[in-house]
């Protein structure tokens, strides 16, 4: 889909909005017919059918769903891209000056979808699990047990009479653990009463036996005030539901779904975000009512997007089990993610596509793929490009997921709407994004690139967020463009958000913008980047010191202590060190430095240091020698050995040994393996090899 293809439907909405469809059409390009109208959900709406024509952008999504209609009704089999121009230009005290950012919005809505990508499956048989004391699990489970397959497992103490019939299995005991997704949970839990209430027929015969009453309508037994009669095992009779010796306790099945109505939830915590199919309400009835709702939706096949690619041949995690960088795994809040020797292993139907694994690797072994960064780098592209060609300055990119765009849309509505130079962003999460896109958007012709936090986020995503943002910022600054070029904005409110996004500092934009594409290679993309930020800086650089943590940097050798082993060599996931086949040199190449560690961990002599930083000359992609060392050779042939350094340690280790105790023993470390064996068979015979005998 592209702009010369389709005509173009804007609507002022009854003339709250400044349109000026001739400014329009001129930053525009006039490249696609516009046409203006005044209500065109309501008066006009037979008039945008009749003029819809071929394919088109409708610059309104508050009523989509009557446009859309009346499109069908009136036989049009057009393809309709719906945009948002009011809250997000049109509804602002700077809608006047909007022009650049409404032609921005236009010309990003007319581009291609994004390419399809892998999907994951769910199956879900509607086998329910409620787990939560009995007062308020056994309604719910009266209200679901018609088209769903209900257990009710009951925790707590509530003492609340059980229902006579066998709707739904009906166990009780304590939780111990739920683990994985929608249509395959494992749950497992502990029977902690003696009465097994599946197998109990709801007879209460042993209600009526219990001489000390310890049991009630609950059909649970009090173990406080029960006096071990047993009567009522007697009563129970050859039911057998009743069992104070029993052995196995534990208890365990799958289910497709689960509703928790603890007062604890099992899946708690800021930073844990609970898998699909897993619903914990808390006290609230009205949550409690939507979960229900979607709960008895969710038999059958369901789908979504695999929002991850990852490349193992690049992962830093692990070498011989000494560990890399651990970052996607501390980062991720639903536990999708998990080592596995070496590398790591996710979980696609725990993934939920907060993209901050991706955000936070260092080599881009995680890439994010919903959309790709090089389908995003297009839109971004686009969108700026038009922006700036229309007269818009200083652009300032404002990334937002769905909650944001709700927040969004109140500061249009009730307060002084977004500033002209702040274009909204939508994207799949706040924290997909990294470096790669950041810094391109900054080449591309951005001043700022500012993410809206909502506060429901995860906490670790804004720690992630502003940790990668503040190495994107000192990268920046060093190159002399002044200001803060990358951040976040509280969005929680709209007057909080409303408050950050006026008073944003401009921040100094590149004077020419680049015209690269981004690629899905990370480290690719962020070297383009710079590249570009750097031929137009204001200040010349040929490195830059950067703060712990960041994925560039180089390493110190302490040539006193390395003995040039290159276990460092072996250890290195990026290729960035490699050995000599020639002489006995230690090389590298600090572009591919991702800065894991792994080399310092491995390294047997501890004489590796990491120093982050960003070698901004040729040198950088260039192999250079980190340490060497004069080369040892066998005192008796000359065959090189190894390096000096490292014979002579092993000798200084071994001259004490008894075994070495005679001068002519200790030369035989100084000689070949050969050289060696001849040396022994010499001795033998009285001959000395090192004066000439044995050839």
């Amino acid at each position: 889909m592209t702009l010369e293809s389709k005509t173009l439907h804007v609507c002022n909405c009854n003339r709250t909005m400044p349109l000026d469809a001739s400014a329009l059409g001129a930053a525009l390009k006039a490249r696609a017919p516009i046409v203006v109208h005044e209500q065109m959900c309501q008066r006009e709406l037979g008039r945008f059918a009749q003029e819809l024509g071929g394919d088109a952008i409708v610059a309104c999504t508050q009523e989509s769903r009557v446009l859309g209609d009346a499109a069908e009704d009136g036989g049009r089999t057009s393809t309709i891209r719906f945009v948002n121009i009011r809250e997000s230009a049109g509804w602002s005290e700077e809608a006047a000056f909007a022009t650049p950012k409404i032609a921005a919005l236009l010309a990003a809505a007319a581009l291609p979808e994004p390419d399809p990508v892998p999907r994951v499956t769910y199956r879900s048989d509607g086998r329910l699990l409620i787990v939560g004391p009995a007062s308020v699990a056994l309604g719910w489970a009266k209200a679901l047990a018609g088209p769903l397959a209900v257990t009710v497992l009951l925790t707590g103490d509530d003492r609340v009479a059980l229902p006579d019939g066998h709707d739904c299995a009906i166990a009780s005991g304590s939780l111990a653990r739920i683990g994985g997704w929608l249509g395959e949970f494992d749950v497992e839990w502990r029977q902690d009463n003696p009465i097994d209430l599946e197998a109990c027929t709801r007879c209460h015969a042993c209600v009526r036996a219990c001489p000390e009453h310890a049991i009630d309508a609950s059909l649970q037994i009090d173990l406080d005030k029960c006096k071990d009669h047993r009567e009522c095992v007697v009563a129970c009779g050859a039911v057998g539901a009743i069992d104070f010796a029993r052995a196995e306790r534990g208890r365990s099945e799958r289910f497709s779904l689960v509703l928790d109505l603890q007062h604890e939830p099992y899946f708690r915590g800021p930073g844990r975000q609970p898998p699909q199919g897993y619903f914990a309400p808390a006290h609230d009835a009205v949550a409690q009512l939507q979960a229900a709702a979607e709960i008895a939706q969710m038999i059958g096949e369901f789908e979504k997007p695999k929002y991850f690619a990852y490349r193992p041949e690049i992962c830093a995690h692990s070498r011989s089990q000494r560990k890399g960088c651990d970052r996607c795994i501390d980062v991720c809040s639903t536990s999708a993610i998990a080592a596995d020797g070496d590398h790591i292993r996710v979980e696609p139907h725990l993934c939920m596509g907060c993209g901050a694994c991706t955000t936070v690797c260092p080599s881009g072994a995680l890439r994010y793929g919903y959309p790709a960064v090089s389908e995003l780098g297009v839109r971004l592209k686009t969108t700026l490009r038009t922006y700036e060609e229309a007269g818009g300055r200083d652009a300032c990119l404002l990334l937002h997921a769905a909650a944001g765009e709700a927040v969004i849309a109140q500061t249009a509505k009730l307060g002084r709407g977004l500033p002209a130079r702040v274009i909204p962003v939508a994207i799949e999460h706040v924290a997909a994004t990294g470096l790669d896109v950041w810094l391109g958007a900054l080449a591309l012709g951005a001043s700022q690139v500012v993410i809206a936090l909502t506060g429901s986020e995860a906490p670790q995503y804004r720690a992630a967020l502003l940790a990668q943002m503040q190495i994107g910022n000192v990268i920046v600054g060093a190159l002399g463009y002044q200001g803060t070029h990358l951040d976040v904005v509280d969005a929680g409110s709209w007057r909080g958000l409303e408050a950050a996004l006026w008073a944003l500092p401009r921040a100094l934009v590149v004077r020419v913008p680049a015209t690269f594409n981004f690629g899905d290679d990370k480290r690719t993309t962020i070297a383009m980047a710079v590249e570009h930020l750097l031929r137009h800086a204001p200040v010349a650089r040929d490195a830059i010191a950067l703060p712990a943590g960041a994925p560039f940097g180089s390493l110190r050798v302490n040539a006193a202590t390395c003995t040039l082993c290159m276990a460092c060599v072996g250890a290195c996931p990026e290729n960035a060190l490699a050995d000599n086949p020639e002489a006995p040199q230690l090389r590298f190449i600090e572009a591919n430095c991702v800065q894991c560690g792994l080399c310092a961990d491995t390294c047997p002599e501890h004489a590796i240091t990491l120093e982050p930083r960003l070698l901004l000359t040729k040198e950088a992609k260039q192999l250079r020698v980190l340490n060497e060392a004069p080369v040892f050779a066998c005192i008796a042939c000359g065959k090189p050995m190894g390096t000096q350094k490292m014979v002579e340690q092993m000798i200084a280790k071994l001259a004490g040994h008894s075994m070495f105790a005679q001068p002519a023993q200790l030369n035989r470390l100084r000689m070949c393996g050969d050289c060696r064996v001849r040396d022994l068979v010499a001795n033998e015979n009285g001959i000395d090899l090192l004066k000439g005998g044995l050839p």
